[in-house]
């Protein structure tokens, strides 16, 4: 049997459009691992363009109400967590949400947060899903802010290209993919390492069968075929590498990742 070996589960907590369906997610994959929940609470600092003592009260003034709106928010999801049946510890922080997370981040296994959020809404959860995702060190699932929790035993979609972050990826991911109903490789684009059917027989020494699909690119490039697999499949979610090419074409944090993060109809579990 597989040992399953992703056991701290770091939550960001924020009153946000997100907040909601990072909570859901991350009670269902604490809950599938049998883990422990941690939450930071971050209240991000004001920044306000200009100088002089009058800028800086009114920075005060926004700290301060930031703080209480957060403390009150906070206090809701204790009394929540309370009764609901996982472990849990509540942090709270001051700063910048890539800054603070990455700070506690060293002792977790798997870190949620959102994708982007409809119509541009602050935080900028893609900028903070990028920046992590490339830091950290963690996985990361991020889901989308409409999204009703994380079905941990439902069908897996598995973007491969062969890539070090896709095979890093897999391999970070292997015991959540133990408790999956079912796992589809997809090769998508140009293969940049080992073959889907490499991949397959990893996880099959893990106990986990995968099913082998080949999608041709269409006009619209890999994103556009990836989410149209998304929308056709509909996956409980779908597992990807941070980017999707070379480093000199994308820089750091792929196209395709970034394009999915905008857009995917599905939670992503991504990991560099």
């Amino acid at each position: 049997m597989l040992e399953v070996r992703m056991k701290n589960i770091l939550l960001l907590v924020h009153d946000d459009p997100g907040e909601e369906a990072r909570l859901q997610a991350a009670l269902d994959l604490t809950r599938a691992l049998s883990g422990h929940l941690s939450c930071i609470d971050v209240v991000e600092m004001p920044v306000l363009v200009g100088a002089g003592y009058m800028m800086a009260d009114a920075e005060l003034a926004l700290l301060e109400d930031a703080r209480e709106r957060e403390a009150r928010n906070r206090a809701r999801l204790e009394a929540r967590l309370a009764r609901e049946d996982v472990s849990w510890d509540m942090k709270d922080a001051t700063g910048g949400f890539v800054e603070t997370i990455r700070e506690v981040a060293g002792l977790s296994d798997l870190i949620v947060l959102n994708t982007a959020f409809a119509d541009r809404q602050p935080p900028d959860m893609r900028a903070v899903a990028a920046d992590l995702v490339m830091s950290a060190g963690q996985p990361i699932v991020a889901v989308p802010a409409d999204a009703h929790g994380l079905d941990v035993g439902g069908d897996v979609l598995i973007a491969w290209n062969g890539s070090a972050p896709a095979q890093e990826t897999l391999r970070a991911a292997t015991p959540l993919l133990a408790l999956a109903r079912s796992v589809t490789l997809a090769e998508f684009g140009e293969i940049a390492g080992p073959a889907a059917e490499d991949a397959a027989a990893y996880l099959s020494r893990h106990g986990i069968h995968a099913d082998i699909q080949r999608r041709p690119i269409g006009g619209d490039g890999v994103a556009a075929t990836l989410l149209a697999a998304c929308h056709a499949m509909h996956p409980a979610y779908c597992l990807l590498g941070a980017y999707g090419h070379s480093r000199l074409r994308e820089g750091l944090f792929g196209g395709v990742t970034r394009a999915m993060l905008k857009d995917s109809p599905v939670p992503l579990l991504i990991a560099h």
